[in-house]
């Protein structure tokens, strides 16, 4: 007799789909959800460093333009630690961390400073990219563990 419990424990634990079809699927998603963190990362690391009225958009949102800076810079790294696939699992860990700090936290400024709810549509977009992107690189990781044992 099975349980609905024991039915979703062997949900969980049933062997991946290893198909070559399956596994470009993945690799797709992967890379593009990737790029896009990747390249809208980038490019407002490069907004804040090079665009004049970011620092009054930091003001704005409360915050000082040292911030602003640091921000710049641990976006450039976090953007190509994602991109570059002989980064170390603990750093690209760190990298999607912070990318989630940083969206959730750009939320919360643009939502406490007035700017409104539809502003943060492109937020959740890009937060959800990262989710996605976070999930199938665990896959791929996982699947990788699994080629070599």
């Amino acid at each position: 007799m099975t349980t609905k419990a024991t039915a979703a424990i062997h949900t969980f634990s049933a062997p991946r789909d290893s198909t070559p079809s399956a596994m470009k699927k993945d690799k797709i998603i992967y890379w593009t959800t990737t790029g896009i963190v990747f390249g809208i990362m980038l490019w407002s690391a490069l907004n804040f460093a090079f665009n004049p009225a970011m620092k009054g958009a930091f003001a704005h949102l409360g915050l000082p333009n040292w911030f602003r800076l640091e921000l710049t810079v641990a976006k450039i790294l976090g953007a190509f630690a994602l991109l570059i696939p002989t980064i170390p699992h603990r750093i690209k860990e760190f990298a999607f961390f912070g990318f989630a700090i940083t969206l959730i936290s750009a939320s919360i400024a643009h939502l406490s400073s007035g700017d409104g709810i539809l502003f943060e549509i492109g937020h959740l977009v890009f937060f959800v990219s990262l989710i996605i992107s976070y999930l199938y690189y665990h896959k791929r990781v996982r699947e990788a563990a699994d080629v070599v044992s």
